[in-house]
Parts: structure tokens; C-alpha cells; sequence
């Protein structure tokens, strides 16, 4: 997976007024959770402008004034209107330890559904996933290439090694649904079949007399 380098300092000072000084300062209150103890610190808002607008998912590695550690995100939250990270929870990450995280979904290939004039449906854009750090992958890869018209690929269908899906079996990522154009054409061959059984019907009753 890949990684991505935040460099904070320490946060001597903690409460709701030290926060919202620092958020004035366009810096991000943050605390490291997953060690003996949490590690109160803060980041530039600067610093997370790559990690936050990119549907990418990243290991982090967390430079506190020297002292350094693997982490994932586990909350943020923003401001309800403005663009303004509030808070963000980091979780330290043990290398013998597995994690869950949600990690992207990239669908490849041409359905055959989709050369009939099906319609790809996606439900599922990122899948909870459990691993090992090194091997949690950038996103989750699957090839809908043999998926006809009504046909879904589901959870459950997904096998990995080293990797466990969290989200129920059932729960469908993506399927080819009938379209418009799909129903329309159906319906005009069956039109054209009945229209030449019924020209058949007439033909043979024509030799008949």
C-alpha cells in the first residue's frame, strides 16, 4: 500500500480554546491513538491536502518531531460548512498486528453485458478489508469482463491471499443491469419474431387452400 509522510509537532497545551486557536492557524488538532498512552499533536492543514482529496488509501508515516510511526486514520472529522478538517484520530500500526481499512474498488474490462446494451452498475466503491500491513494492496481489483446482462459479482465471490473481506457476502459490488436501449431492442425482436411467425402462420394456410 502506499504511504504518505506527515510531519507534526507536539500539542503541550489541550482544550477547546488551544483547539480552535490552532484551527484559526489553519493547523489540525490530532491525537495518535494505539501506544501506551495517546500521542497529542498538530498538523498543518497543508500536509493533508494529497491524503484527503484522492480516493486513494494510504499507510502513513508520522514524523512527530523526531519520533516516528506507522499509522492509518481511523475518524476526521470536518467543519458542517466550511472546508475545514475539525479533528483527525490516527491509529498506530503494530507490523504483527492486522488492521482494517476500506480500500478502493477498480473494476476492469468490458462486460458482455455492456456490448448487449446492459448498463454496469457499481455498489460497492470501497470494500472493508483485514491484513497485515504489508499486505493491505492500494485498491481491490476485479475483472468484469464475463458478466452478462442480469449477472453480479458479490463479496462472497472474492478470494485474496493474505486478505479478509469484512462486509457481508451477499452485499453485490457490481452488476449489469438492463438498460433502456437493452429493453428496447428486446422488445423490438420479439416483435420481429411474432411478426414472422404470424407471416409463416399466413403462408402456410395460403399453400393449405
Amino acid at each position: 500500500m502506499k504511504t504518505l509522510l506527515i510531519e507534526g509537532k507536539k500539542r503541550e497545551t489541550l482544550g477547546k480554546k488551544e483547539s480552535k486557536k490552532l484551527r484559526a492557524e489553519e493547523i489540525v488538532p490530532a491525537v495518535l491513538y494505539g501506544g501506551e498512552e495517546p500521542v497529542h499533536f498538530s498538523v498543518p492543514f497543508s500536509e493533508f491536502r494529497k491524503l484527503v482529496y484522492t480516493p486513494s488509501v494510504y499507510l502513513i508515516d508520522l514524523d512527530i518531531e523526531g519520533e516516528k510511526y506507522k499509522a492509518i486514520i481511523q475518524d476526521m472529522q470536518w467543519h458542517p460548512v466550511e472546508e475545514q478538517i475539525l479533528h483527525i484520530d490516527f491509529l498506530k500500526v503494530q507490523e504483527d498486528q492486522p488492521i482494517k481499512i476500506a480500500v478502493p474498488v477498480k473494476l476492469t474490462g468490458l462486460a458482455r453485458g455492456m456490448k448487449a446494451g446492459g448498463k454496469l452498475k457499481n455498489n460497492l466503491r470501497r470494500l472493508k478489508v483485514k491484513a497485515l500491513a504489508e499486505n493491505l494492496p492500494d485498491e481491490i481489483v476485479i475483472d468484469i469482463t464475463k458478466l452478462g446482462i442480469g449477472q453480479n459479482i458479490k463479496v462472497g465471490d472474492l478470494k485474496r491471499d493474505n486478505l479478509e473481506f469484512l462486509d457481508s457476502k451477499s452485499n453485490v459490488v457490481a452488476a449489469i443491469i438492463t438498460s433502456r436501449a437493452a429493453r428496447s431492442a428486446m422488445g423490438k425482436a420479439g416483435v420481429m419474431d411474432e411478426e414472422e411467425e404470424e407471416g409463416e402462420t399466413e403462408e402456410a394456410t395460403a399453400s393449405e387452400e
